[in-house]
C-alpha cells in the first residue's frame, strides 16, 4: 500500500458539489484561514473507510500523504497516524510524535487539528514534560496554537485540568477567533466536569475574555446564569 494508491482511491470518490461546498465552509478565499486550500468533495466518513483500508501503509508514505495539496487527503493521513499512535509501541509514538510536530505546517485547518492534536500530542505528552505544549501555545502560528489548546482535550478526559487551564489564561489575548472557540471549548470541557474551577476562572478573567470565547465558554451554563455573564452582572 502507498501514498500514490490512496490518493488515486481518493481522487475516485471525490465530488465537485461536496467540494465547492467546503470550499466555501473551511474559508479558502483571499485573506481567510484556509486561503487557497483545495478540495476533493470527499465526506468524514468516507474518508475514515478508506483509512481503515490503507492502515498498514507504511509510515512515510503516510507522512507522504500529509503533504498533500488536497484537504482531505491530508485528513486521512492524520487519520492513519492516530491510529498506528495507538497502535505502536513506544518507540513508533515517538517517531509520529516527532514528525507531527514537524510537519505542522499541513495540520492547517480546524479539522485537521482537532481530530489528531489530543490523540497525538495530548497521549503522547500525558506522562511527560508539558513544555512543548508552551512553546505551541507561543508560535506564531494559529495552528499550531490550536494544537497547544486541543492537546490538552486528552488530559480533560483523564480529570487533569492545570495545563487547560495555565493555556487557556495565555491565549486569553489571542486574536484569532478560532483560538477563541477552542480555549472556549476547553474550558466548557472543563466546567462539563468539575464547575466550580470553570468558574473560578471565569470569575476572575469573563470581563477581559474575547466575546466568542467567554459564548463557548458558558454555553452549557443555565440561561440566567448565562446572561449574568454576558451581561457583566457577576
Amino acid at each position: 500500500m502507498s501514498a500514490s494508491q490512496l490518493s488515486k482511491a481518493l481522487k475516485k470518490l471525490g465530488n465537485p458539489a461536496i467540494a465547492a461546498h467546503s470550499q466555501g465552509f473551511f474559508k479558502t478565499g483571499p485573506g481567510e484561514y484556509g486561503k487557497g486550500d483545495r478540495f476533493l468533495g470527499i465526506r468524514v466518513p468516507v474518508l475514515r473507510a478508506q483509512a481503515r483500508r490503507f492502515r498498514e501503509m507504511p509510515l512515510l508514505e503516510i507522512l507522504q500523504l500529509l503533504t498533500s495539496p488536497y484537504h482531505e487527503e491530508r485528513l486521512c493521513s492524520l487519520f492513519l497516524l492516530v491510529d498506528r499512535f495507538k497502535r505502536g509501541d513506544a518507540s513508533e509514538r515517538s517517531e509520529i510524535f516527532r514528525h507531527y510536530l514537524e510537519n505542522t505546517r499541513y495540520i492547517n485547518n480546524w479539522d485537521l487539528v482537532d481530530s489528531s492534536a489530543p490523540q497525538i500530542v495530548g497521549a503522547y505528552l500525558a506522562e511527560r514534560d508539558k513544555r512543548p505544549l508552551h512553546l505551541l501555545a507561543q508560535s506564531k502560528s494559529l495552528w499550531e496554537r490550536r494544537i497547544a489548546i486541543m492537546a490538552t482535550f486528552y488530559f480533560i478526559r483523564q480529570q487533569r485540568f492545570d495545563i487547560t487551564m495555565v493555556l487557556a489564561e495565555s491565549l486569553l489575548n489571542d486574536h484569532e477567533d478560532l483560538i477563541h472557540k477552542a480555549v472556549g471549548w476547553m474550558l466548557r470541557e472543563v466546567g462539563n466536569r468539575d464547575g466550580k474551577l470553570e468558574r473560578r476562572f471565569l470569575n476572575k478573567h469573563y470581563q477581559a475574555m474575547p466575546r466568542t470565547m467567554l459564548r463557548y465558554a458558558i454555553e452549557k451554563f443555565p440561561p440566567q446564569e448565562r446572561m449574568r455573564y454576558l451581561k457583566s452582572e457577576i
